[in-house]
């Protein structure tokens, strides 16, 4: 792997941070500049991937040039923002200036944040989701050398929102491996923890509610075992928290242009990554439109239209061959249908409410649980509605289903969850701009439930609440931990002790990374961390790939089934011309046939592996995967 030709991307991004940051005195000047600057490389980033795929360029030297290229500007802009400046910025880390507490947060967070890079970089992707469409995805890109839509079994991998994987398809064609993935959602991770703490400083919080919303982010179960996954979470929730922390600057003031233009990248990218972080982003847009409108209405009809034409010329074109391949730029009903909402009356909602709240705030407390999930049954048939429709249900789950333990997935977060809510409704009370925040928090929290089905992973897709939220509760507990005598002001230390032990366990303990214990990333080597979902299946996927390489096969057919793993096909057989045999997605049928690759290899039923191996050819078995030969 070229770490250095890696690094590109962060070196432009610091470069453009310190051209852009500041000039008159704000909240958290160096937070705003990184959110400044990550927006624009991030929406650089992606629209050079659908400008190199509209011409089949996108390959390592064409990226290593295009990057290359952008440090020359960047540096440019920097060296004439150091020279206006007169002088190099002071960053002002006043440490001796904390109070106990505060250093005690700051220490805390910091090293969680710490712990997670030591994952992020030690442990490869072994993220179910990723093993099956996140990953092999962007090998697709590679081989095609763009972004089209491709023949596949698996439609997730054309279907779902790829904004994430364009930002990881720069990383694996400049390093040529997958090594220094995880490092994108830990960059996500650490971006949701500081414009956390900005927002709460942009709502009036001083340093002590800054960091108090920093602690309750930072220590969130499932951040702090996403900050080191190939999930897409986090970096949806931390384009979320861009979008806020630019809206709430322009509340003040007209907006210029080159604000409206951030705050439109923002949307965008938002959009391109996960859809569902437009249910946060979407109520504080309209704030800042009606604010906009107020001031200087023809200013804000072109603002607006320009952040709706830059949100579309980010998200547009992969919105365009849904459009063209399913006839909706949603992607086919059959994903829609599983994941949206298909009843909206009242009490539907409701009871979509309360299993997500039970699923947040699961503890380990198993009778207590139990008698919640109980109680949200009953209450769901006092309703006259089966608590496990499938149209307020995602398709084959069943409410309840456990998630207090620390896996990546489904870990819950009780106590977080508990000071964001407390926080937002005690805000819902103060007037200004808190309550307005608040407002448009339980907003996107009431177009959530509205709109997205329970589903047992549900914890991971509300991530970008958490942040949003997290301002509200480092405000109301900067106004309670100060009370050394008050009862609330033990509880709410308490709760977030409590709160940072659950996060510390799940870096330690978490699944399927963890520093200790049986599966350490010390322990075991990459080859068997990528497997730690399914164990068994690492035998049976090494099997078939070293009889394959025996056979000297080069072209190599794929077959498997809708949530089958085939990103270890393209680790293990990385040399090798890897071709789909199957294809669900409309309009797009394999390239070849089963009798011109050289050997197939099979995650499925027997009679499916059957049909695609041609006659004579020779079919054995391992576990849960076949491979097939011609005859020698």
């Amino acid at each position: 792997m070229l770490l250095p030709l890696g690094l590109l991307p962060a070196l432009v991004t610091a470069l453009v941070a310190y051209a852009v940051r500041p000039e008159a005195p704000v909240v958290g000047a160096l937070r705003l500049a990184l959110v400044r600057a990550a927006v624009i490389v991030g929406a650089v980033a992606a629209a050079l991937v659908e400008a190199l795929s509209a011409v089949r360029a996108l390959t390592t030297p064409v990226l290593v040039v295009a990057w290359s290229i952008a440090v020359v500007p960047a540096a440019a802009a920097a060296l004439v923002r150091y020279r206006r400046d007169g002088a190099r910025p002071r960053i002002d880390l006043p440490w001796r200036k904390l109070a106990r507490g505060e250093q005690v947060m700051v220490l805390v967070v910091a090293g969680l944040i710490l712990a997670e890079l030591v994952v992020a970089l030690v442990s490869p992707p072994n993220n179910y989701d990723s093993q099956t469409y996140h990953l092999p995805k962007i090998e697709h890109w590679v081989a095609q050398r763009d972004v089209a839509v491709f023949p596949t079994r698996i439609h997730r991998q054309v279907t779902i929102a790829p904004g994430a994987e364009y930002l990881l398809l720069h990383l694996r064609l400049l390093t040529g491996g997958d090594g220094y993935y995880n490092l994108l959602q830990w960059c996500a991770g650490v971006g949701c923890v500081l414009i956390a703490a900005r927002i709460a400083g942009q709502l009036g919080g001083g340093r002590r509610a800054q960091l108090l919303a920093a602690l309750v982010v930072g220590t969130t179960p499932i951040l702090t075992l996403e900050a080191s996954s190939t999930q897409t979470d986090l970096v949806v929730a931390a384009w979320v928290g861009c979008v806020a922390t630019l809206v709430l600057d322009e509340l003040g003031r007209g907006t210029p242009v080159w604000a409206a233009a951030l705050i439109g990248a923002g949307t965008g990218l938002t959009t391109l990554t996960k859809a569902t972080g437009l249910l946060g982003a979407g109520p504080l847009l309209v704030i800042w439109a009606a604010a906009q409108l107020r001031r200087a209405p023809l200013r804000a009809i072109g603002n607006g239209v320009l952040v709706a034409a830059l949100a579309a010329a980010l998200a547009g074109p992969f919105l365009y061959r849904m459009q063209q391949t399913y006839g909706n730029p949603l992607g086919p009903d059959y994903l829609r249908n599983s994941i949206s909402m298909q009843r909206h009356d009242p009490a539907a909602v409701l009871v979509n409410a309360l299993h997500v709240g039970h699923t947040v705030f699961q503890t380990p407390l198993g009778p207590v649980n139990d008698a919640a999930a109980r109680a949200i049954d009953g209450l769901s048939r006092d309703l006259h509605i089966n608590p496990d429709d499938q149209r307020i249900v995602f398709w084959g789950s069943t409410f309840p289903t456990m998630a207090w333990p620390p896996d990546e997935d489904r870990a819950s977060f009780p106590v977080q969850g508990a000071l964001v809510l407390v926080g937002a409704a005690l805000l819902l009370v103060r007037r200004g701009r808190p309550r307005l925040y608040a407002a448009a928090f339980f907003v996107s929290v009431l177009l959530y439930v509205a709109t997205v089905k329970w589903q047992p992973w549900g914890n991971r897709l509300v991530l970008f609440l958490l942040v949003l939220g997290a301002p509200l509760a480092g405000l109301w507990l900067a106004g309670v931990v100060v009370r050394v005598r008050s009862v609330a002001a033990w509880v709410a230390v308490g709760a977030l002790a409590v709160g940072a032990c659950a996060g510390g366990l799940a870096v330690g303990y978490g699944w399927p990374r963890r520093l200790v214990g049986h599966g350490s990333i010390f322990t075991e080597s990459r080859l068997e961390q990528r497997f730690n979902r399914r164990p068994r299946w690492l035998a049976d996927y090494v099997w078939a790939a070293d009889a394959v390489r025996a056979a000297g096969a080069r072209r190599v057919g794929l077959v498997q089934g809708e949530d089958t793993w085939e990103y270890p096909w393209w680790v293990l057989l990385r040399d090798k011309d890897i071709e789909p045999l199957q294809s669900i997605v409309p309009g797009h049928q394999p390239a070849v046939a089963p009798r011109n690759v050289d050997a197939i290899v099979c995650v499925a039923d027997d009679s499916i592996c059957g049909y695609y191996t041609p006659a004579g050819w020779r079919r054995e078995k391992h576990g849960t995967v076949q491979y097939a030969l011609p005859p020698r």
